[in-house]
């Protein structure tokens, strides 16, 4: 069942402008180690899509909170939530700390999803709840067995 929504959008030069007043460090507030590493890659490639990744990880991370209803309080804490890519290119979520533990303590997990434009960065997240035991299908006997 859905847990709760979230959607954040980010203009690009705000992401660029703090970038060039903070340098490297705000990057480090946002990004988790793996997301680092990756920003690293791409900013030393092509600046444009260093930024760009960076706004997209930002706009994921507000997305995911707003989702979860915590907003940036404990255990909501920008690196314990990176958005990562499988082989195939699809985002996911990832969470380690405190919020790792909050997410498996409620049975939640988290859907992400993220674009961006020259101008702007925008990602949408659903967190789902599993369904309690009592709420869940009742197991069937294959065809053929007997039950008893």
């Amino acid at each position: 069942m859905i847990y709760g929504i979230g959607t954040d959008i980010v203009q690009i030069a705000r992401i660029e402008a703090a970038l060039a007043r903070h340098g490297e460090r705000f990057a480090e507030k946002i990004l988790g180690p793996q997301e680092m590493a990756q920003f690293r890659a791409r900013r030393a490639a092509n600046a444009v899509r260093g930024v760009r990744y960076l706004a997209t990880r930002f706009a994921a991370k507000e997305a995911f909170s707003k989702a979860i209803g915590l907003g940036l309080t404990t255990p909501m804490a920008w690196p314990a939530a990176q958005m990562l890519n499988r082989d195939s290119g699809k985002p996911e979520l990832s969470f380690s700390g405190a919020l790792a533990g909050f997410m498996r303590d409620n049975g939640l997990s988290a859907m992400v999803t993220i674009s961006d434009e020259s101008e702007y960065g925008v990602a949408f997240v659903i967190v789902t709840r599993q369904a309690p035991a009592a709420c869940a299908p009742p197991t069937l006997a294959p065809p053929g067995s007997d039950p008893n």
